[in-house]
């Protein structure tokens, strides 16, 4: 019985849905569309601008040397015409070079392009791919195109180029989809062939326990890595220290740090290891044993700026700017060069522990030898500055620096914004999001947060006139899908001036939103 009247209700709520639908006036529809879409048809049209040809703009008047050629090249397709464009200048493709614009492309996280290439030289013969090559092709079908591409390839390669190292890229796969089953019964029959016996074996198999949230399994494999006579590098032990600080066994992670100091004479371990190690010991209050972690670490960094970043970190963690700024000093004299990374991780730092003058000074050292004005390392300041409450002067900031005729990315004016959202001022968070959308060129990829995008619209909706919020609509549009929450802004400002919502149906309709609840209650108002 409670069903057949759910169901009636329901009928009668289409019903009366539809009815209200049919009364809307669908005048002025044509023109209020076309007006709602101009803006949207100027950006393509401003977007489908030609690109010219590929072979001719990395052509040998450009370079003459072939990494220099890919490695500015962005468009996918666009690596073959280079390479067409090589070899139709009587150039060569040495194995060498190959690979060091795989390794290149790969770290870069390029893994289309690499992939692209590696099957250009397979099929152009320039020369044969060695076992590692293939070994890296593989990998990179798997990231592409995923595991049972991978698993495709790997079935179709000859049987002298099943060995050690495809077996292994195949297991990284298996370890990347987080596939325990099928990696251990890979691993058995690598092992059955004579080659599960590396540390690259068992680290995937590491890794892979920690993937899926095995973490008491790693130090059992650093077990029988030592009983079968396998070696453990240094990134074994990254894996194993990690394990146990998750866990938050500190003792465990201090017995295994002593063991391999014991063993090695505390040479094997690196700055990395030591870096893992403090940070869990910060993290479980254990700032004695932290500190002796971090002083090892320093005496392995050498002239590695990362190390020296993420030892800085560590100082901020417990709140020593003397350590921090004596380490900063420190990188400069020895690193030679600071890029924009470096002061990003020393302005974080003092944010982190609230000293922002000194922050400041750093800024403005930063601002005076800058290249490039990189508006990330500003930006560090700016998001201190509104998490501290201070988000008039993080304005004030900003707009300082465009008044010195910097152009800021969008996320810059995001970042104001959303601290003016948090603060409960919607009113100043709305215009500063408009200068975010007027500065998004047409090449930038950005995208404001959700959760910011639906406070705007929710408020312009109920206290902006129609024109403003089909600006700011047509505006938002072309950097996030369109969604109910646009449509829904702009039903409410015609709903609070009593103007026919027709066409907002009708737009809805045309962009596949479905008219729901909280929609058809809106209409009812009309």
């Amino acid at each position: 019985m409670s069903t057949a009247i759910s169901s009636s209700a329901m009928f009668a709520s289409s019903l009366n849905r539809s009815n209200l639908l049919q009364r809307l006036n669908s005048r002025n529809l044509g023109a209020v569309r076309r007006a709602f879409s101009c803006t949207i048809a100027a950006t393509a049209a401003a977007a489908a601008v030609p690109n010219g040809n590929a072979s001719s703009k990395y052509s040998a008047s450009r370079s003459r040397n072939l990494f220099s050629r890919i490695s500015p090249v962005r468009r996918d397709y666009d690596v073959v015409l280079v390479l067409d464009q090589w070899v139709s200048e009587g150039r060569e493709i040495h194995p060498l070079e190959f690979q060091r614009i795989i390794r290149d492309l790969r770290s870069r996280k390029r893994f289309s392009q690499a992939l692209q290439i590696s099957e250009w030289v397979s099929r152009s013969g320039s020369f044969k791919l060695s076992p590692s090559d293939k070994a890296v092709h593989l990998d990179l079908v798997g990231v592409v195109h995923g595991l049972e591409a991978a698993e495709g390839y790997f079935g179709n390669l000859p049987k002298e180029d099943k060995n050690e190292k495809t077996y292994g890229a195949l297991l990284s796969c298996y370890v990347r989809s987080s596939l325990l089953s099928k990696a251990l019964l890979h691993i058995q029959t690598m092992k059955e062939m004579g080659y599960g016996g590396t540390s690259l074996t068992y680290n995937n198999l590491m890794v892979l326990y920690k993937k899926v949230g095995q973490l008491e399994k790693i130090p059992e494999i650093l077990s029988e890595m030592r009983n079968y006579g396998v070696a453990p590098n240094n990134f074994t032990y990254r894996v194993c220290i990690s394990s146990f600080g998750e866990r938050s066994d500190l003792i465990g992670m201090e017995k295994l740090l002593e063991e391999v100091e014991l063993e090695n004479g505390g040479l094997s371990l690196d700055w990395a290891t030591y870096s893992i190690a403090a940070y869990f010991f910060v993290k479980g209050n254990e700032k004695e044993k932290a500190l002796t972690c971090m002083k090892k670490l320093e005496h392995k960094l050498e002239k590695d700026a990362i190390g020296y970043n993420h030892l800085i970190s560590l100082y901020a963690h417990i709140g020593d700017k003397n350590e921090m700024m004596r380490l900063w000093a420190l990188q400069k004299v020895v690193c030679k060069k600071q890029i924009n990374r470096d002061y990003i991780t020393i302005l974080g730092s003092l944010v982190k522990i609230g000293e922002f003058e000194t922050a400041e000074e750093v800024l403005a050292e930063w601002d005076s030898c800058c290249h490039t004005y990189d508006f990330r390392v500003p930006n560090v300041l700016l998001i201190g500055y509104c998490q501290k409450g201070q988000i008039e002067k993080s304005e004030l900031m900003l707009r300082n620096i465009v008044e010195r005729g910097k152009k800021p990315i969008p996320n810059s004016w995001s970042i104001v914004a959303s601290g003016y959202v948090d603060n409960g001022n919607t009113e100043k968070a709305f215009e500063c999001m408009k200068e975010a959308l007027a500065v998004k060129g047409d090449k930038l990829k950005w995208m404001p947060k959700p959760g910011l995008v639906t406070r705007l619209l929710h408020w312009i909706g109920d206290n902006c006139g129609i024109e403003e919020v089909e600006a700011f609509v047509c505006s938002l549009r072309t950097v996030i899908p369109v969604n109910r929450q646009m449509y829904h802004a702009l039903i409410r400002a015609s709903v609070r001036v009593g103007r026919d919502a027709s066409w907002v149906l009708e737009m809805m309709k045309s962009d596949g939103i479905v008219v729901d609840d909280e929609t058809f209650n809106m209409l009812c108002n009309l």
